[in-house]
């Protein structure tokens, strides 16, 4: 009775699922459709995909073996006319590889369909609306743009992306802009390659496996006929309703979370041939990357830099003193292409004598050259920030390589590549979890790249305010660490004049004079210093003989960055800071204080985020302390609104006034 119920139970899925499978196909546009207004689900979204499928199946020849085939099939809606953009259709695909043929991409059963006096009209696309062009050497992309969109009209098409790159499957994307009504998709693997797989995103998806025979006939090198057979595993993913991914303040990479399904090869296991190890495990990767030419061949590239180095370290025996000696030489003397690779291009000697290079070239340069001044140096492999984050064993996760320097049994962080750089600080783009520092004997180590350090922002301001509100004073700005780095970066993008107008603007048309910088391009590693004089008609109110004064003047905020009821994605601040105000204000003759906010300290429960406010009165003049700490770099989704509490009871005790009267 028991195998009988189940037996039932399973011929019921199945036909659910073909059943259903019915329901989602390409032509099938019904006036329903047409005429539906808005998406029931979310009647605020300019479109809606209302399914997109997805198959991916390998076919072999004699000649190269097995390709993949990737098929996708899209089922559009538009309700408004923010939704016309997705008439426009582009798909990237690789060409760059070196041993194997360019990725081929075609697009097809591209329609639009409208409903005219009641009935369904479609409109096909032309040659015209279809288009291809080169990126770069790596990618090339085309593009349709389907014909007669209009707000309310369904819209389909279909590419089919046919590769010979095995070792990474393209993502499998089911999360927009817009909600997805349904998506499913289907994977047939040659029992042969094992992949990882991975969701990412926090959506329940069905899945279904199973191993079925499989066989193909191909044609050898003598024009017979052959046939291949062998087990396959076939694996049937579904979901629906996922909601759209929404813009929030705060993040790193939208693509973390947005809904996806990945998979990277992990092993490779022919009857006849022993097992080859891709990703399974770090070691694994470790080694096949090394064994690559354009990387563990670089790395013993060594004997056209060693007069420059015996000549730099000449006389300087500190470990420390060396590296920074190597690392502020290589950063001086080469410069970026702005390609991110861990891999070489034209190799180290041809990019050291162009004094140009890629991140690879630039910083295994940096290695060797380390090296050979005695430090015990390796690469390091990151994802950067748009690249994604790397959750398992991969080698395809990754998209830049760093230096570590071993200095006093600690591992100093280097990138040569960027200006402002300088030990243990790198780009903010490469501030994105955790790197792999790897050897040449195949082992590896897991690098923190969050920093540990507070990044500080110190403010101290010298005011004397006037019987109507007006204040003018000194003040002086120190910042270190990254905000140190972010304000180079800034402040080297636009000339002084221009910086200063907007920064007067900042500070609620503040006038600025007497400026001056300290070490804002040179010192890397020390602090930049500003200091001016201000002048300011706006950070007090005159009313009925008294004056109302905001405690942070023209430093308080009003608004809250956390605004929204709910959130998806976690909270980046990108690295933990320190935020100190010190203000001294003297009051004006013929005033005194009437009244002055209570000290406050707010404080989250693991002190992760701590803030504190202190204000006193010394003879005529009155002291305000503030201080704001951030002590982690990201926070979970789940923590968000602990978060927006804390940051609005941090906005309303900064507005609280300070009141004076006259005597």
């Amino acid at each position: 009775m028991k195998f009988s119920s189940l037996t039932f139970t399973i011929l019921f899925f199945l036909l659910s699922l073909k059943g259903e499978a019915q329901n989602y196909e390409l032509g099938k546009v019904t006036i329903a459709e047409l005429q539906e207004k808005s998406n029931p689900k979310d009647t605020a979204a300019p479109a809606a995909i209302l399914f997109k499928k997805g198959r991916t199946f390998f076919t072999y020849t004699n000649d190269k073996g097995f390709s993949a085939n990737h098929v996708y099939e899209f089922k559009i809606k538009i309700y408004k006319k923010e939704g016309l953009k997705w008439a426009d259709q582009k798909v990237r695909f690789f060409i760059g590889y070196e041993n194997l043929n360019e990725d081929r991409l075609e697009f097809s059963n591209a329609l639009t369909y409208n409903l005219e006096n009641g009935a369904i009209v479609k409109t096909k696309l032309d040659n015209q609306g279809s288009f291809q062009k080169k990126v770069n050497k790596f990618w090339k992309e085309k593009m349709i743009t389907l014909p007669n969109v209009k707000v309310g009209s369904v819209i389909e098409y279909k590419y089919v992306l046919k590769s010979e790159n095995l070792l990474k499957l393209p993502d499998f994307e089911f999360q927009y802009d817009v909600p997805v009504n349904y998506f499913e998709y289907n994977t047939e693997i040659p029992e042969y390659y094992i992949y990882k797989s991975i969701s990412v995103g926090n959506y329940p998806i069905e899945t279904d496996a199973k191993l079925v025979g499989k066989s193909q006939s191909y044609e050898n090198e003598h024009n017979q006929s052959g046939i291949l057979s062998y087990k396959q595993i076939n694996t049937f993913y579904k979901g629906k309703d996922v909601p759209a991914l929404t813009e929030e303040p705060y993040v790193n990479n939208v693509d973390n979370y947005r809904g996806a399904l990945q998979f990277e090869i992990e092993r490779v296991r022919y009857p006849d041939k022993p097992d080859k190890d891709y990703s399974v495990t770090w070691e694994g990767v470790a080694t096949n990357i090394f064994k690559n030419e354009h990387f563990g061949k670089e790395l013993n590239e060594k004997n056209f830099l060693v007069e420059d180095v015996k000549r730099l370290l000449t006389g300087i025996e500190s470990p420390s003193d060396r590296m920074n000696i190597i690392f502020k030489f290589v950063q001086n003397k080469m410069h970026w292409n702005e390609v991110n690779d861990y891999y070489t291009d034209k190799g180290i000697v041809k990019a050291y004598s162009d004094q140009t290079g890629n991140v690879a070239e630039i910083n295994f340069i940096l290695i060797n050259m380390l090296k050979l001044g005695g430090i015990d140096a390796n690469p390091i492999l990151v994802s950067t920030i748009e690249n994604g984050v790397p959750v398992y064993p991969t080698r395809t996760g990754f998209n830049y390589v760093i230096a570590g320097a071993l200095i006093d049994g600690k591992i100093v962080l280097l990138d040569a590549t960027h200006n402002y750089t300088c030990p243990n600080i790198l780009p903010l783009n490469v501030l994105n979890w955790k790197g792999r520092l790897i050897k040449i004997d195949g082992s590896s180590q897991e690098i923190n790249l969050d920093p540990t350090a507070l990044s500080k922002e110190f403010s101290t301001v010298f005011g004397k305010i006037n019987e109507v509100g007006k204040i003018d004073g000194k003040m002086r700005i120190q910042r270190t660490e990254y905000d140190a780095y972010n304000f180079r970066i800034k402040h080297s993008a636009q000339n002084q004049e221009n910086y200063l107008e907007k920064y007067e603007e900042e500070l609620g048309d503040l006038k600025i004079s007497n400026y001056k910088i300290e070490n804002g391009k040179a010192n890397f590693s020390e602090p930049v210093t500003e200091t001016f004089d201000f002048a300011s008609d706006n950070v007090a109110e005159s009313i009925g003989g008294q004056l109302f004064i905001n405690p942070l003047l023209f430093f308080t905020r009003s608004k809250n960055p956390f605004n929204q009821e709910k959130r998806q994605m976690g909270i980046y601040f990108g690295y933990p800071t320190q935020e100190k105000f010190n203000l001294n204000l003297q009051i004006p003759d013929g005033y005194e204080v009437e009244s002055m906010p209570s000290p406050i300290r707010i404080s989250s429960e693991n002190k992760e985020i701590v803030f504190t406010l202190n204000i006193s009165k010394l003879e005529n003049k009155i002291q305000i302390s503030c201080t704001k700490e951030i002590n982690n770099s990201i926070f979970a989704a789940g923590d968000y609104n602990g978060l927006k509490d804390l940051f609005q009871k941090m906005i309303a005790s900064q507005n609280e006034k300070i009141v004076l009267k006259k005597i």
